[in-house]
């Protein structure tokens, strides 16, 4: 039976990496553009899964690196001339990484109901900043983004729009997907579950439990500022949005949505919310209310999400399989 898993498990991975291969074939402009979208929220979903789902902090303002990231990609493209496309993005990653540390530092002294309010309050503190500093960032009217073309030695890609958008997206956004995902399985990333379960226990043993979540915590800040530059790619523009109270609930509704439980349910939120909020939106202005009332249902009736209602048909499916095989051998 596990082998059996294991396999099925490959030919699901490698079906999935053909079917996005081949998706600009497969979808119109717009259906790309909001399947690229999709991609890019589900980084800063699995970013933020990873302060809730793994180390149990909940913040309400991890918009605050998702357009920090957008605006320091932004001023890098417009105030650094002739900087290539590669470097204004690890910039961005630079930048949020810095303010991970400096907020961490900071916030990571306490938890609970404390660390949640800090983090709104921080979030408040970026807006303000983009709001008052208009000479760089332009304050209500927001930055245009060029982006410039990336640079292969022997030739250049556009990468602003279609195909080229997408396909550089989804390889470097699937990359940093990929490595939170290696990092949840690591020494580190155990230890974090670990001290969130017991963080006694973890000092007892040895663990500086302030320096592993102070490290989870940069990180996850790093990723939500590359989903942040790679959104103001997609829109060719960064307005104070990317950094509103608005944006973390997107997330927070994502991720809930998606489920914390596994690692993937962030990603499943992401796309399940992208295009219902798309679907909704083209219906009634009043869409927020319905999502509101989504959300409630689902922390309700299915508090694992996605991701756990999918485990839970699974189980139930191979419980049903399991007992027809008892049922036969009898």
């Amino acid at each position: 039976m596990a082998s059996r898993n294991a396999m099925l498990r490959r030919v699901g991975l490698v079906l999935g990496l053909v079917i996005l291969a081949v998706m600009p074939w497969l979808l119109g402009s717009y259906q790309l553009r909001l399947f690229t979208e999709a991609v890019i929220f589900s980084l800063f979903a699995v970013s933020y899964n990873m302060l809730l789902g793994y180390a149990g902090l909940l913040s309400f303002g991890h918009a605050m690196f998702f357009g920090w990231g957008a605006f320091s990609f932004a001023v890098a493209l417009n105030h650094i001339p002739g900087i290539p496309l590669v470097g204004a993005l690890a910039l961005a990653v630079a930048s949020a990484t810095v303010m991970g540390l400096v907020v961490g530092v900071l916030l990571l002294r306490v938890k609970g109901t404390p660390f949640a309010l800090l983090t709104l309050a921080f979030n408040a503190l970026v807006f303000a900043i983009g709001i008052k500093w208009q000479s760089v960032t332009g304050g209500d009217d927001g930055l245009g983004v060029v982006a410039p073309p990336l640079h292969l030695g022997l030739g250049q890609i556009n990468v602003s729009s279609g195909a080229n958008l997408y396909y550089f997206t989804l390889l470097i956004v699937g990359a940093a997907i990929a490595f939170a995902w290696y990092f949840t399985r690591t020494a580190m990333g155990q230890s974090v579950l670990l001290i969130r379960e017991n963080e006694e226990r973890m000092r007892f043993l040895g663990y500086n439990t302030h320096v592993s979540r102070l490290i989870l915590f940069v990180l996850s800040g790093a990723l939500a500022g590359l989903a942040g530059a790679f959104y103001a790619i997609l829109n060719a523009f960064v307005s104070l949005d990317a950094v509103s109270i608005d944006m973390t609930t997107k997330v927070l509704l994502m991720t809930f949505i998606g489920g914390t439980g596994q690692f993937l349910g962030p990603v499943a939120g992401a796309f399940f919310f992208t295009y219902v909020q798309n679907f909704l939106s083209d219906l009634t202005d009043n869409w927020p209310l319905i999502m509101g009332a989504l959300f409630i249902a689902m922390v309700l009736w299915v508090p694992g999400g996605l991701a756990g209602l999918a485990a839970k048909l699974s189980r139930g499916r191979s419980d049903d399989d399991q007992d027809g095989t008892l049922a036969g051998m009898e």
